[in-house]
């Protein structure tokens, strides 16, 4: 066997050669596009050794019983792990011992954890695990040993030409040992404790790289795409006059954190700093991050509109339902499918410069989860953004404290903060990680400009004002509703008469929530009702809002969604002062609320209602005047933990299902199929159409979860269905429940469905 026609891959086929190339090309794109490695690592032979990894890394391959396996000949493979017959090549090869030893590291964990590796030499290759007695005597003397494996199957001499290629000096007369010595040295805690050394950087660096180069070959991608002038080019047309805010960020260098009020083109400002920091420091990917789905839905349809296709990309839970609804008019053919998957795989990967995110997207990789190195070294000497900051918990924004402080520090990252108004002992939090960084604000005579509402505090409750808000709507005035809970929203819906009216909340299936979002940019919609779900980043404009108690901030951005734009003078914002019984699991923390209504009769009193934008810190700060004693000992708790964790535990290579559960446990919501869609998901999965029987489901808390399972209101099914790719019988597990559930109302969860559809080949 010639090494030219050694293969690396069965389907399609292709050689070692051809792999080994298309990851080298990778390689030149993926420094071309993050060339700021960070301090920690050795430049100079960084992307050397990332050469050697690749031309190293799928060599084992070369074993006959491999070769017969990709060939689907007749073999005696027994599902061993080609990367282990790699590693004696790594060892012949002409370089330090310290060189050596990372690149066997990188070359052995490139598909399995050692973890995995470890077990599995211990349990196949005789003189392994014998030392802990475990092997039984017929084990012993039936299983090789590894060198006898590699000197049986394994010749060195068929790649001299290969390594020639390459400039490689190797040793072909190779003596194999045994990779369980070398696997053991890894898993030593010792070495793990000692971890946070340049060595750590380099091991943890090249393994992310080398995957990237791996992964992105593999899937026949080998270009990276990168931001360039035109991408900016929006922001600097005619239809664009600068403010004073956008004009400073666009010269200022490094960390910074924004203070302007919504409206005011934060995102436009963000994109300028990006295009400085471009210019002057270098290519970087991007990521810019925003707490709720419908945010980034909407901020990536508007980039990628502006910037131009292929640059930016996304990441959230529903990431795949949003593609389905994106390409509904598709009919189901080959093509739309094959386009699906290659901008699921975009996204997913390095290939675009500009990712709009969630911040567990990010967050998952200081957790350790499979592949978490591919994720690290995207961030290298990367650019994060982050929008609506002051829209996380004590927990998460304890997180994202310590995800700033590690990229800052150790991969040479820079950061953009942005906020209309965020609480001064927040602010202390981010000072104290970025460092160096400037502070910029609007100006006092903008802040003036965007003068544009008015506050009315009102006695009572919400529900006891349906009549004076029907008033409203039959003047003509397009009315918001802000509810806090889904069953308020619900009964208010019902109660009030409009033309075109729309109810959002979060009980509707992906489905009908793209949907109406998509309605929503109808004009004519004259009546929106919905919860904390119509806070976040879409692109409505009402002329008055009325809203039931809540915090501050969450008030700003409910006021934020009124007068938009601007060009309807002073416009009304409502806020009732009663709360509801349950409006206590929405906001447990009354004395917010309090202090949020006596800084709302302040602004009453003082300026007749209206509201000053600047003066908004101020309120802001008179309800968050420092930590709530229960917050700062949670954040202080995550904090801590999770520093510790990332600073002392996350190593390459190692899995741990520890803290994968813990990052799982964060989200509560459980997905459930109302009963009335049975029929549908059942078709849907007969068709292979997953993604979108999905989209029928329905998230609910956990709490809700459990106590609709004791009242057998919520009850598992399996459902069977044929698979159209192979024809094999497959099933899938799903909880349904007997709530009542239409595209109008959504899920009603005090009532039971009354239409229940005949079950149809569930098992």
């Amino acid at each position: 066997m010639d090494s030219s026609v050694v293969l690396a891959k069965s389907e399609p086929r292709l050689t070692l050669q051809q792999h080994v190339k298309d990851c080298l090309q990778v390689l030149g794109s993926l420094k071309d596009s993050i060339p700021n490695l960070p301090e920690t690592v050795n430049k100079a032979r960084f992307w050397e050794l990332l050469r050697l990894c690749i031309i190293l890394h799928d060599v084992g391959k070369l074993h006959t019983e491999f070769q017969k396996k990709l060939r689907n000949q007749k073999n005696e493979w027994h599902h061993q792990r080609h990367e282990l017959f790699s590693i004696p090549f790594v060892k012949a090869l002409s370089l330090s011992e310290q060189e050596k030893e990372l690149i066997m590291q990188v070359v052995a964990g490139h598909h399995k954890s050692f973890e995995e590796l470890f077990s599995f030499v211990n349990k196949n290759y005789k003189g392994n695990g014998d030392y802990f007695g475990l092997l039984t005597e017929i084990e012993l003397i039936s299983n090789p040993t590894f060198e006898e494996s590699f000197s049986t199957y394994v010749n060195p001499e068929l790649l001299k030409d290969y390594f020639e290629k390459y400039g490689l000096e190797v040793n072909i007369y190779i003596h194999p040992e045994n990779p369980s010595i070398f696997l053991r040295k890894y898993l030593n805690p010792k070495f793990l404790t000692n971890s946070k050394s340049l060595a750590f950087f380099d091991r943890l660096l090249l393994a992310g790289a080398f995957k990237q180069c791996d992964h992105m070959a593999s899937s026949g991608v080998t270009i990276i795409n990168k931001l360039n002038t035109n991408c900016f080019s929006f922001i600097h047309s005619t239809a664009f006059t600068l403010y004073e805010h956008q004009k400073i960020a666009s010269v200022t260098q490094g960390n910074v954190i924004l203070t302007a009020p919504t409206g005011s083109g934060k995102t436009e400002t963000a994109l300028l700093w990006l295009q400085n920091q471009i210019t002057r420091q270098g290519q970087g990917r991007v990521f810019y991050i925003l707490p709720f789905t419908a945010s980034i839905n909407a901020m990536y349809e508007r980039l990628d509109k502006r910037m131009g296709s292929g640059y930016c990309g996304m990441l959230h839970g529903r990431i795949a339902e949003y593609l389905e609804s994106k390409f509904e008019d598709d009919d189901f053919n080959e093509t739309s499918v094959d386009k699906k998957k290659q901008i699921l795989e975009d996204f997913r990967t390095i290939t675009t410069p500009l990712k709009i995110v969630t911040p567990f997207q990010l967050l998952k990789h200081l957790f350790g989860l499979k592949g978490f190195e591919k994720g690290l070294f995207e961030w290298v000497g990367g650019y994060f953004i982050f929008d609506e900051i002051h829209a996380y918990d004590p927990k998460v924004f304890a997180q994202i404290i310590v995800l700033v402080e590690f990229t800052t520090q150790y991969l040479n990252t820079k950061v953009f903060i942005m906020t209309a108004t965020m609480p001064t002992f927040l602010r202390i939090e981010l000072q104290k990680v970025l460092g160096e960084y400037t502070s910029i604000q609007t100006n006092d005579i903008l802040y003036e400009s965007f003068t544009r509402h008015k506050v009315i505090v009102h006695e009572g409750l919400l529900s006891a004002a349906l009549n004076e808000i029907q008033q409203n709507i039959d003047s003509g005035k397009r009315v918001l509703i802000v509810c806090n809970t889904v069953k308020q929203a619900q009964e208010v819906y019902h109660v009030l008469i409009a033309e075109k009216k729309i109810l959002l909340h979060s009980a509707f299936t992906a489905e009908d929530r793209n949907d109406k979002e998509k309605e929503l940019l109808n004009e004519e919609i004259k009546l929106l009702i919905g919860t904390q779900a119509i806070e976040v980043s879409l692109d409505i404009d009402f002329d008055i809002v009325y809203t039931e108690p809540a915090p501050l901030d969450a008030l700003i951005q409910r006021f934020g969604r009124v007068n938009r734009k601007r060009k309807k003078g002073i416009c009304d914002c409502v806020v009732f002062k009663e709360r509801n019984d349950v409006d206590k699991y929405i906001y447990s923390n009354e004395d917010v609320i309090q202090r949020t209504i006596q800084s709302l009769n302040r602004i009453e009193s003082e300026n007749n209602g209206i509201i000053k934008e600047k003066e908004l810190q101020n309120a802001i700060d008179f309800v968050y005047p420092c930590w709530d004693v229960k917050d700062k000992e949670e954040f202080d708790q995550i904090y801590k933990y999770l520093r510790h964790s990332v600073y002392n535990e996350l190593a390459p290579f190692i899995h741990s299902s520890r803290k994968e559960s813990e990052f799982y446990e964060q989200f509560s919501g459980i997905k459930v199929l109302p009963i009335k869609h049975l029929n549908e998901y059942q078709s849907r999965l007969e068709q292979n159409k997953f993604v979108k029987a999905e989209s029928l489901k329905v998230q609910i808390n956990e709490h809700r979860f459990i106590q609709f399972l004791k009242d057998s209101k919520v009850f598992r099914e399996t459902f069977a269905f044929e698979s159209i790719k192979n024809e094999k019988l497959l099933e899938k597990n799903t909880f349904l429940i007997d709530r009542k559930y239409d595209s109008e109302l959504g899920l009603q969860l005090n009532v039971e469905e009354d239409d229940k559809p005949l079950k149809i080949n569930i098992l």
